[in-house]
């Protein structure tokens, strides 16, 4: 069948009238019966993280073209990777129109970069396995140093990133700088941060280069090729196992590496990273100067406040005059009376002591004085007879003891014809067989002593001898 010419106004009026709406749907439906489900190559552009709603908003371009992508609130927390302005990425989705402004559009269902859909995998896995492990926790991190002395700096000894941060720091609060040098790309890049960063941890305090309090990892931004070696798990678990506190400033705002999760702080940029680690001096001062002049003029206002206080309260006091006015004319009171009333009552006393007066008398004094006298007589007629039956007790006792002595000592045995023989130094002698010849001896008598020499040594008895054992016979006599 031929094709209705409707460039004439007769065909225009036998064309089917479309509403709006309908024309809308039906484009709708063939866009999405056509191209159900494709996949599309392009650079996110407009991307301003999720609306409000949840749902996010972009568009795909390339040198040519622009198209506007949706993903649905339920599908972008599915995503393994989020989409990031300015990233090379493959959509995959559905292709559909939104009425409401005559735009078609695609709904991604699924998002990868392009071109690096392998590592991003591989980056992926390690990245599960890594945060299982809890290398990636939160309670690992460590708060940064608020003025470390030394900071440590593992990156390029060249390039722009290490004068960022060298002439960032000197501009806020310049500080002493290591730097240990590594290179940040290649296939040694990953061992080499791995160790510099094990290195400064295994430096001594005092030692001759001093410890850092605080290492900065940096890097400038580059490809996901370019900043492999920050994925490496060497480099992640040195980070993770650091005791200084680090701060990862590994490419620009948009790279993402491994070491970020595992380091303290993630600076954007190593100029960042800078910032992190010192304050700014001039602020501090300028803080510091702030606060002492609020201190003072705090301590002025409340001085002058208190004063104030005080003068109204001495404005509301009385004067002391008055005060002490009215205890002062109860003083004069009381000591006039006080005087009249210690004359009254000497003369009472006076007037009672001339009534008792004339009813004391000598003589019963006298009479206890005479009767204590004669018991102290008898007191002592007692006890000079008890003293003399005290001694004669006494004596008997101490006769009994001697007689008792005598009976026991050896002058009593003496006495009866014995005599006692000792040695040159006076110890007695009880055996002769031990005396040599010429020895002194001294013999004592009951009435005297004698002095004596041993003339020879004496013979030992000799010893019995032995009887023969008894026959078993036994014996006749």
């Amino acid at each position: 069948m031929a094709a209705s010419d409707t460039s004439t106004p007769a065909a225009a009026g036998n064309a089917h009238e479309f509403s709006v709406s309908e024309l809308s749907f039906a484009l709708k439906k063939t866009v999405e019966d056509t191209y159900g489900h494709v996949r599309v190559r392009g650079e996110i552009t407009g991307y301003r993280g999720p609306h409000s709603s949840g749902h996010c908003y972009f568009g795909l371009k390339d040198d040519k073209a622009r198209i506007d992508a949706v993903i649905w609130k339920g599908n972008f927390g599915k995503l393994r990777f989020k989409p990031e302005e300015g990233m090379e990425a493959i959509a995959t989705g559905r292709l559909t129109t939104y009425p409401g402004s005559s735009k078609y559009q695609i709904v991604i269902e699924h998002l990868e970069p392009a071109g690096a859909g392998a590592l991003m995998a591989l980056l992926e896995a390690r990245r599960k396995k890594l945060a299982a492990e809890g290398l990636f926790a939160p309670e690992r991190k460590r708060a940064l140093p608020f003025l470390p002395d030394v900071v440590g700096v593992v990156t390029s000894p060249t390039g722009a990133v290490i004068r960022d941060i060298l002439h960032r720091l000197a501009d806020r609060f310049p500080r002493h700088v290591l730097v240990w040098p590594v290179r940040v790309q290649g296939e040694t890049s990953a061992a080499e941060v791995a160790a510099a960063i094990e290195g400064f941890n295994r430096m001594e305090k005092g030692g001759k280069l001093p410890r850092p309090d605080l290492i900065i990892v940096a890097r400038g931004g580059g490809s996901i090729e370019d900043l492999w070696s920050f994925n490496e798990e060497i480099v992640v678990r040195a980070a993770a196992a650091s005791a200084i506190p680090l701060i990862s400033a590994v490419g620009h705002e948009t790279d993402t590496t491994l070491i970020d999760f595992a380091a303290d702080r993630r600076a954007p940029t190593p100029t960042a990273a800078a910032e992190m680690a010192v304050p700014v001096r001039a602020d501090l001062i300028a803080e510091v100067q702030d606060r002492a002049r609020r201190l003072m003029r705090a301590e002025a206002r409340t001085i002058e406040t208190a004063r104030n206080e005080l003068r109204g309260l001495a404005r509301g006091l009385p004067r002391l005059t008055d005060i002490v006015a009215l205890p002062r004319q109860r003083f004069d009171a009381a000591s006039e009376r006080l005087g009249r009333a210690l004359a009254r009552a000497a003369e009472v006393k006076r007037a009672t002591l001339h009534r008792v007066e004339g009813r004391l008398s000598v003589t019963p004094i006298e009479r206890r004085i005479a009767e204590a006298r004669r018991r102290t007589g008898e007191l002592g007629v007692r006890a000079l007879a008890a003293e003399k039956r005290l001694v004669a007790d006494n004596a008997r006792r101490l006769d009994g003891a001697a007689k008792l002595l005598e009976s026991y000592s050896y002058q009593g045995v003496l006495k009866r014809g014995y005599a006692v023989v000792r040695d040159g130094a006076g110890k007695p002698i009880r055996s002769g067989a031990d005396q040599k010849a010429g020895a002194p001896l001294d013999i004592e008598f009951a009435e005297d002593r004698l002095g004596a020499v041993v003339a020879g040594t004496p013979e030992k008895p000799r010893p019995a001898p032995k009887s023969k054992p008894d026959s078993p016979q036994g014996s006749l006599l």
